[in-house]
């Protein structure tokens, strides 16, 4: 082979869609590393990896990113213990979307580089002799010989494969995700930040795309909670389990239903808190919504505009409400008694919640409160939801 066959087709005289295909596979190669190893793994523990495979996402990362375990780890943990106020490391609503999208990566780096995050947030990562002498010691030896290795195989298409696998996780993870994913999009939960799922189907980014889902449950290996909802990481993650490459430690919260219970205990309390943020779901689906619908019909022209207006923002958390949406909750509550009631009540669970690190027996009692109220209210809507916070429970471990 001469040298300028070599540059045209390099060692595999690959077409051009061979090398696309080639292309989107090691890519997404690196997107399972960055979601099952950095993130569900090693940031948030939940789930263990085999070490064989563990150390494959990290000699793959240092080949196709050069990022490490350790910064990686410490950023994203202060990133979501500092989430959207000054400290968080890379926040759009703090910053601006525009300067995520911009200069994510630069922030990334920025905050990568203070010893006092790495010190405080990255606890448990790897510290062998390849972290101290290879990966750690030559951040861009890896990405090198990657492209070393991609001019081989491809000559001179090698150089765009490369650039491809070099921008993927800083547009992607850096931009879209930390970005776009607490900017635009849809909310299952009302956490406390302002996460939102870019779409339901978590192909491309490995499933980090229902990022509001992640962050209401940050220690769930399983990011899809809705039906609809599809994550790949997740797929992979199943992969490895039946293979004995992985070990799920945790899918979020575990409650179920007891038809036959109907008082609230401190079984049916210690679900309900578990599980609040679903219950919160389901308490504006299951009541604001249609009690919403019903003043809507029966109200005249001008409080039909306040009802609907106010619609969307009922619900949301608190902290994210601005000015107008305040204003727009005040104009419905105070134009319905029943609007007021719902709201009211929701604000009072909301209360209950923030009791989880206190006594258990006033959780108990203001849970027990609240469906007396909700059953002394008349709405049928209420008193059916009531009926169903009464029957949660924490399942029993079955019988040997």
């Amino acid at each position: 082979m001469s040298i300028l066959d070599w540059l045209q087709h390099g060692l595999l005289n690959f077409s051009v869609l061979q090398i696309i295909i080639f292309t989107l596979v090691v890519t997404h190669i690196t997107i399972v590393s960055v979601t099952v190893y950095l993130h569900r793994h090693s940031a948030h523990r939940a789930l263990d990896l085999h070490p064989a495979l563990a150390h494959f996402f990290r000699f793959w990362l240092w080949m196709t990113t050069g990022m490490g375990t350790l910064e990686w780890t410490a950023v994203h943990r202060k990133h979501h213990a500092k989430c959207e106020t000054e400290e968080d490391p890379h926040s759009p609503v703090v910053m601006g979307i525009r300067e995520i999208m911009l200069r994510g990566v630069e922030a990334y780096r920025e905050e990568a580089a203070n010893e006092e995050t790495l010190k405080k947030y990255g606890r448990g990562c790897p510290d062998d002799w390849m972290e101290r002498n290879v990966y750690s010691r030559w951040p861009i030896g890896g990405i090198g010989a990657m492209l070393v290795i991609n001019v081989a195989l491809f000559g001179v298409l090698g150089l765009t494969v490369w650039a491809v696998q070099m921008i993927w996780i800083p547009f992607w993870a850096a931009g879209v995700i930390n970005g776009i994913g607490h900017w635009w999009g849809y909310r299952n939960f009302e956490c406390q930040d302002a996460s939102r799922n870019i779409s339901p189907w978590g192909i491309i980014i490995g499933g980090e795309e229902l990022h509001n889902n992640h962050h209401t449950y940050p220690n769930s290996a399983k990011l899809s909670v809705k039906p609809f909802e599809f994550d790949i990481g997740w797929v992979w993650i199943r992969v490895f389990e039946s293979l004995g490459l992985a070990h799920v430690i945790s899918k979020g919260p575990v409650v179920e239903r007891v038809p036959e219970k109907n008082a609230i205990d401190k079984d049916a309390a210690w679900a309900l808190l578990n599980d609040r943020f679903q219950v919160m779901a389901r308490y504006s689906k299951e009541v604001v919504k249609p009690v919403m619908a019903q003043e809507y019909d029966k109200a005249d022209q001008a409080t039909r505009k306040l009802i609907k207006r106010a619609r969307k923002v009922l619900c949301r958390e608190s902290s994210l409400l601005d000015a107008r949406g305040r204003e727009r909750i005040n104009a419905a509550v105070a134009s319905s008694a029943n609007i007021a009631l719902i709201h009211d009540l929701h604000q009072q669970l909301m209360d209950i919640w923030a009791k989880r690190g206190g006594n258990m027996e006033e959780v108990i009692q203001a849970l027990s409160d609240w469906c007396k109220e909700a059953e002394a209210s008349g709405m049928k809507n209420l008193r059916e939801f009531a009926d169903t916070l009464k029957s949660y429970a924490t399942p029993q471990p079955s019988a040997a």
